[in-house]
């Protein structure tokens, strides 16, 4: 047995960055590793210049996931404006760039997921850990900061409802039927799940089961002030439809 927390993520809108090429933003169809504990982390109220914790949390826990709905893809012609970075001039609000003369103009195409249904499992790694399971049960509950599925612009659309379980297998605790969402019952009947998993220390999803594939993901935190980041094994495996 091994002790889990386990969290709903759930939003009319999602974005699961992946490697940005040019003007193009893509979202991947399930949470990434990194976008979760930096949720975890905006919870426990760490600031986005502290690299060191970032990179703490993302190597202390295990990750696995199970997308009831990957959602429907949705593509967004995206504009911003922003005046030129000069030396010495600091704008410390939107009203100071606009004040500071002439903007130039970025355009980018930007992927959204909507109607995003996923469960989340974490576990310790190792003897020591920066904080326990209950103290992140604690800190969903009561975040520090404001929590987004990826972007500022897409918000939590259920509680997370974050608990600590026990459980034998990592399939299980992501099967455990835990949430009084009605969500669940709206997607499960007709969803072909899929379970994600980093294989640590050469544990599986469940005994005797195959990944069907296994993927690069880009989503090890390095820096979270450059946005840096390294990649990780990922095994995907595909339930049965409903």
């Amino acid at each position: 047995m091994r002790d889990y927390l386990v969290f709903q993520l759930y939003g009319t809108m999602a974005s699961w960055g992946t490697i940005a090429v040019g003007e193009s933003r893509h979202s991947d169809a399930s949470p990434s590793k990194s976008a979760v504990m930096g949720i975890v982390a905006a919870a426990l109220g760490i600031p986005r210049s502290d690299d060191a914790v970032h990179r703490q949390l993302c190597v202390s826990y295990g990750f696995g996931v199970k997308v009831i709905s990957a959602g429907t893809l949705m593509r967004d012609y995206h504009t911003t404006q922003a005046p030129p970075k000069q030396k010495k001039v600091i704008h410390h609000t939107r009203r100071d760039e606009l004040k500071g003369g002439k903007l130039g103009t970025t355009l980018s195409s930007r992927e959204y997921r909507c109607d995003n249904f996923a469960i989340i499992a974490l576990w310790a790694l190792g003897t020591v850990q920066p904080y326990s399971l209950e103290e992140l049960v604690h800190a969903l509950a009561c975040p520090k900061y404001t929590l987004y599925l990826g972007r500022k612009s897409c918000p939590l659309g259920l509680p997370l409802q974050a608990r600590v379980l026990k459980a034998d297998t990592l399939k299980n605790a992501l099967d455990a039927q835990v949430f009084d969402s009605k969500v669940n019952e709206l997607f499960l009947p007709k969803a072909r799940v899929r379970y994600c998993w980093e294989d640590v220390n050469g544990l599986g999803i469940e005994a005797g089961m195959k990944p069907d594939q296994q993927i690069q993901r880009h989503d090890i935190c390095l820096s979270r002030k450059r946005w840096q980041f390294e990649s990780r094994a990922e095994h995907v495996h595909f339930g049965k439809e409903g």
